[in-house]
């Protein structure tokens, strides 16, 4: 079966294509305005602009599934009133148009709880699956072994961005997509007595695609600056993640280039002291 990958033009959405069509999103984290609200920041909920925009990718590609990749929700581990008002209405609304496949992510405490009845969801285990031949997980833990024998692993967690920097001090950040490969010495040193190899079938060497985030508010890490233990969940704070050599590309599907020879660039190397900037994006926020 020939599976195809697909961004979506500048948006943080992919569709794969096998046997039949899923929209994958990630990391919605709906309920962000109640915590920063509590914050001393007020915003009202986006609920009504963020369903807007995905029935607007729905009517785009035509899904048979919807996979939400974690993070659907936002605070922890509490469950706020806008959680238990806004998620039921959220999933059964694109329950409506397509079966919807949640990924729980480390947002999603009690997520389980606020499924609506009656509705074409799936919950599955925050390990991660393979749907349609693509494996599927959040990021926050190690995968289930299964995951490996996928050809594509689509994972999310850490809200990938990219810092220009100019040389007043100026700087944005964008979103981007990663693309790489899993280093096969560390879940062999991971997972102990399995054994891992293409001829047993559990081990494919899987092209990994790291999505960004959905939700504009919750901002993201700058790979560009970042070191391995400034990343989240084990796969990346263990180096199971090849960085260096990962592709990077941004959400109007320019190649920005290879991640190690990006970081060499005067643009987006880390500045240091107290310079003014303005950001076009927050890189704050909960993960």
């Amino acid at each position: 079966m020939v599976i195809s990958i697909d961004p979506v033009i500048d948006e943080p959405a992919l569709v794969v294509s096998g046997e039949f069509t899923s929209l994958v999103l990630a990391d919605i984290h709906l309920g962000i305005e109640w915590d920063l609200y509590q914050s001393g920041f007020s915003i009202p909920s986006q609920i009504e602009q963020r369903l807007e925009r995905i029935m607007g990718l729905v009517e785009q590609t035509s899904p048979d599934h919807i996979i939400l990749l974690g993070d659907i929700k936002h605070n922890v581990p509490q469950v706020s009133w806008q959680e238990r008002d806004e998620i039921p209405y959220f999933i059964s609304t694109l329950a409506e148009r397509a079966t919807v496949d949640i990924f729980p992510g480390n947002h999603d405490g009690g997520i389980e709880f606020l499924l609506p009845k009656g509705c074409d969801v799936k919950l599955h285990s925050p390990r991660g699956a393979i749907i349609d031949g693509v494996g599927y997980f959040h990021g926050h833990t190690w995968p289930s072994i299964e995951i490996l024998s996928a050809e594509q692993v689509i994972v999310a967690h850490n809200h990938p961005t990219v810092r220009f920097t100019d040389a007043m001090g100026y700087s944005v950040v964008e979103q981007v997509w990663l693309k790489t490969h899993f280093k096969k010495e560390v879940f062999v040193d991971h997972f102990k007595n399995s054994f891992l190899d293409e001829e047993s079938g559990n081990w494919s060497d899987p092209e990994v695609l790291v999505i960004p985030a959905f939700n504009e508010l919750c901002g993201g890490v700058a790979f560009n600056e970042s070191v391995r233990d400034d990343l989240l969940g084990p796969i990346f704070s263990s180096g199971a993640v090849e960085l260096d050599d990962s592709e990077i590309y941004m959400l109007d599907g320019t190649f920005l280039g290879i991640l190690k020879n990006i970081r060499k660039l005067d643009e987006t190397k880390p500045r240091t002291g107290k310079k003014w900037s303005r950001k076009k994006r927050s890189v704050r926020g909960g993960k």
